[in-house]
């Protein structure tokens, strides 16, 4: 494998002076293409504040952080804006979706961002996309009306619509039933070795992060194993 990002050296301090938070205390992380890792930790070990940083949407204090070959530290916010959705997709626990739109309109809606329409190649993959999660059945369906299951498959798909190398998932199953938490982990892992896509799933629940192939335990703002 070949590295797909790696940090070095990370801090992240909120506030200043009297009132300021270290969260990331000096974090290093190599993440190789085609992992499908688990981010461990407890609540404020800085699992978060390291997603957000992995997937672009804020930056550390200080630290270097190269991602595909580029810098990402230097990178202004449209470099950023247009790196992300080019290259990273994002699962949440709880799934972000539109719930006036349909299933398909959900999954399209990052390619009609990039493009800045719908075009009918996008239209073609999201039907495939809803297809391999098993949802070729509800894909017309508004998201309101589907399952909690149905709506993290959805979010699943949606976040592979622009063929992304990295997936960070933050608690994708944590908001599911065991079956539903289960199935979509199964997807993740069939993608993963279908595709090639690198996963970083941060989770609480031993069962999902040994279904991954490496599991990157954070404590006080540095990994600890």
């Amino acid at each position: 494998m070949s590295a797909l990002l790696e940090v070095r050296d990370l801090f992240k301090t909120y506030g200043t002076g009297d009132t300021a938070t270290r969260v990331l205390r000096g974090l290093n992380l190599r993440l190789e293409a085609g992992e499908m890792a688990a981010l461990l930790g407890p609540s404020g070990s800085g699992k978060s504040t390291l997603l957000t940083i992995l997937g672009t949407l804020t930056k550390p204090t200080s630290g270097s952080f190269v991602m595909l070959g580029n810098d990402m530290i230097a990178a202004g916010d449209k470099e950023l804006t247009d790196f992300r959705n080019a290259h990273i997709g994002f699962v949440f626990q709880f799934h972000n979706l539109l719930p006036d739109f349909t299933a398909l309109e959900n999954v399209v809606f990052p390619s009609a961002v990039r493009e800045g329409r719908e075009t009918p190649a996008a239209r073609a993959r999201g039907r495939d996309l809803l297809t391999r999660m098993g949802l070729a059945d509800r894909i017309n369906f508004p998201t309101a009306n589907l399952s909690g299951g149905q709506k993290q498959r959805v979010a699943v798909a949606r976040a592979l619509m622009n063929s992304p190398e990295l997936v960070l998932a933050d608690e994708p199953t944590g908001n599911l039933d065991r079956a539903s938490a289960m199935q979509v982990m199964d997807l993740i892992g069939q993608i993963n070795r279908d595709e090639g896509t690198t996963f970083l799933i941060s989770t609480h629940d031993d069962k999902i992060a040994g279904l991954c192939q490496r599991q990157i335990v954070v404590g006080d703002g540095v990994v600890t194993g």
